[in-house]
């Protein structure tokens, strides 16, 4: 089975220079879940309820009635009354979101890893907050790119900044103390936590490498089908 939010987050890097600051991409990987969910069809009452329109991913930035941010990509109870929509490329429609059944977020280290840890780990913490502030049975999941490449470019406006081992550190040389501390920090806050170790440069011809592809794909195969159970359990 191919994974469309595998395919989503390895195109983000491949062929094309990445731009740390979009703020979009943890959105466009992450709505590829549900897409997942679906083909897998490991949970009737999922599949039912967008089928007749009752569930969609998120369209707005909040669910109604609640003050929670809705994070990379959520999912739940349509607002009676209200449409879905469909949206090209996928199959799963959008509408508002009376509750969140399903949060993901999205977050991807790629250098500086340390630098930003702290702040990585209070943001990830805080929008498992967010979730259960709009319904304390959602299920959690978080994706967390890791990247172990010996070398690595960033660009910040027409300026370039190249690793050098010294001052600007490569990214494996911090991949696994980043990875330690998530794992330890972070891990315990979420339903599923699906750890995404790739290798990029981010230098052309911009070539994009799993760390172990199949181990990868066991992973979050693994998270679909026990989110799947724990959907058919709460709801």
């Amino acid at each position: 089975m191919e994974y469309q939010l595998l395919n989503a987050f390895r195109g983000v890097f491949e062929g094309k220079k990445y731009l740390h600051r979009n703020a979009n991409l943890g959105d466009h990987v992450a709505a590829f879940l549900y897409e997942d969910l679906l083909a897998l069809d490991r949970s009737p009452k999922l599949i039912a309820r967008i089928k007749s329109g009752r569930a969609a991913v998120n369209a707005a930035n909040k669910t109604v009635g609640k003050r929670a941010r809705r994070g990379d990509g959520t999912f739940g109870e349509v607002v009676p009354g209200t449409p879905v929509v469909g949206v090209a490329g996928f199959l799963v429609p959008r509408g508002q979101i009376a509750a969140v059944e399903v949060g993901a977020e999205t977050k991807i280290l790629a250098k500086a890893m340390m630098k930003q840890i702290e702040r990585v780990e209070t943001a990830l913490i805080g929008q498992t907050a967010q979730f259960k502030r709009s319904n304390r049975n959602a299920i959690t999941v978080a994706f967390v790119g890791i990247n172990y490449a010996p070398q690595y470019l960033s660009f910040e406006g027409t300026r370039e900044f190249p690793t050098d081992g010294k001052k600007y550190k490569h990214p494996i040389q911090e991949a696994s103390e980043a990875e330690k501390r998530l794992m330890t920090v972070v891990q315990p806050h979420f339903d599923e936590f699906v750890l995404l170790k790739y290798r990029v440069s981010n230098q052309p011809p911009y070539p994009f490498e799993w760390m172990n592809e199949a181990a990868t794909k066991l992973e979050y195969a693994a998270a679909l089908a026990r989110i799947s159970k724990e959907y058919e359990a709460r709801f």
